[in-house]
């Protein structure tokens, strides 16, 4: 596949076959060494009906169901557009939470190893059920999956100024209960306030670099101070309502005339009955990803509290998985469109109006999460900002979670860890090695690729104290 390379960081490829528009990938050629097939993802995505712009991929780019992870594209309305589950994933509303303590790392380090072993004790974590929040009825889940962190609030799970500091202030309004199956209801029920498996944690750290002074003070975030990033999303609930609305739009797609080159891109027109019912599901499951991340905060608030005496005040909460309406420019004009984000974090510029006050002019947090031992970062918008305001939003994966462990040790990987001084608090060891270092992309060339490009800038740079892998 011939990439044009248009600028540093910015890689096109023409239009061919059936691809509507081009592909866009903004990477150098050292990320994309192993992206062959995500590549052709980002060929099959620009098919789309209604699909405008181009169809983007960020530097953590790597394949994914139907899009590729780190995709992003919207579609028009007006003329037809689409909206695929394939474009958010299965973990819907999959994000970051970043909680600043008032504290340093001085301050903490005594206790840091008492600090983590209640953190590890009172996260409910791993593939099954365990939840923070055990909810009586399905009908409080569904006031979960109507208000999001909102609800969470009103219930005593957080503070008031939380909402302040999240996405859509705490809760997608458009959610649709009535589209969300009784099998997800029962799958979502035991689970808020868990951090689920996989690439998902809570993570204790330290502000190493400022890079921006002014804009790191409004977010609250100066050198030396601890931070709590919890990553995770919405767990069983969002993985079946995914589910059921692939196949009901596999089922749906001939009677709009839709064809895709790959079934995993199932899809509907925004504006029918498929659609809404799918952008409807996809809300409230947001918004139960929501709520599991504000559950998860009040627990890291409970526990540093009693072992540190140090608060936890929120910086901001971001989904990295998900379909928004939005208004953007296109061709000079402006139009509705459908936003892909799939493994893309929106990075909303200064002046934006969908920006709480006290940050209007800093621009948008953007928090990307590093792996285990490396480093993470929070980024800002920009003006101008290319992908529709959207940048990465971590590492991206390079070796499957089998290779991984074929490669590195899950016990030597820990003691690796607790000999820099990180301490893990791990469920097993083979999850450990699933989630190495080595499996992933280097996290600081990712968001040197994201700047390079124009897609954000950063602010600080995080490193890890402590660890808490589901």
């Amino acid at each position: 596949m011939e990439l044009v390379e248009e600028r540093p960081y910015r890689l096109r490829i023409d239009p061919q076959r059936e691809m509507r528009v081009p592909g866009v990938v903004f990477a150098s050629r050292e990320l994309l060494r192993d992206a062959e097939k995500s590549l052709e993802q980002v060929v099959n995505v620009a098919t789309l009906p209604g699909i405008v712009g181009a169809s983007y991929a960020m530097p953590d780019i790597h394949w994914g169901y139907g899009f590729p992870i780190g995709g992003v594209a919207a579609t028009d309305i007006e003329q037809g557009g689409v909206v695929s589950p394939g474009g958010v994933g299965f973990d819907i509303s999959c994000g970051v939470r970043l909680l600043a303590a008032d504290c340093d790392r001085r301050a903490l380090e005594p206790g840091l190893s008492a600090l983590m072993d209640g953190l590890g004790r009172d996260t409910p974590r791993g593939a099954g059920p365990g939840a923070a929040w055990h909810l009586s009825s399905t009908g409080r889940l569904k006031r979960v999956l109507e208000g999001g962190s909102r609800y969470a609030v009103e219930e005593g799970h957080g503070e008031p100024g939380d909402l302040r500091r999240c996405e859509d202030r705490g809760a997608v309004p458009e959610a649709d209960v009535t589209q969300v199956s009784e099998r997800a209801l029962q799958r979502g029920l035991g689970q808020v306030g868990s951090l689920g498996g996989g690439n998902h944690f809570l993570e204790v750290q330290e502000v190493a670099e400022v890079y921006d002074e002014p804009v790191a003070a409004a977010f609250g975030l100066a050198l030396g101070q601890v931070c709590v990033m919890i990553h995770c999303g919405s767990r069983g609930l969002g993985h079946q309502v995914c589910t059921d609305h692939v196949r009901a739009m596999d089922r749906a797609m001939s009677r709009y005339g839709i064809k895709v080159p790959d079934r995993q891109l199932a899809c509907a027109p925004v504006d029918s009955p498929e659609g809404r019912a799918y952008l409807g599901a996809m809300a409230a499951a947001a918004n139960y990803g929501r709520a599991n991340r504000q559950l998860l905060g009040e627990v890291a608030r409970r526990i540093f509290r009693r072992e540190a005496g140090a608060g936890l005040t929120l910086v901001y909460d971001v989904s990295h998985n998900l379909a928004k309406i939005e208004t953007h420019m296109v061709n000079g004009k402006p139009r509705t469109l459908c936003v892909h984000r799939k493994g893309a974090t929106r990075a909303l510029p200064p002046g934006h109006p969908d920006l709480p006050e006290d940050l209007r002019e800093a621009g948008q947090p953007v928090l990307i999460p590093g792996t285990m031992g490396t480093a993470s970062y929070v980024l800002t918008g920009v003006p101008g900002g290319d992908a529709f305001h959207s940048t990465c939003h971590g590492a991206g994966r390079v070796l499957s979670r089998h290779a991984a462990v074929r490669v590195v040790r899950g016990r030597e990987l820990r003691s690796r860890l607790e000999a820099r001084g990180i301490v893990v608090r791990g469920s097993s060891l083979q999850g450990l090695a699933e989630e190495a270092p080595e499996a992933y992309k280097d996290v600081s060339a990712v968001v040197e690729a994201s700047e390079g490009a124009g897609l954000c800038r950063k602010v600080v740079r995080l490193v890890p104290l402590g660890v808490v892998k589901g």
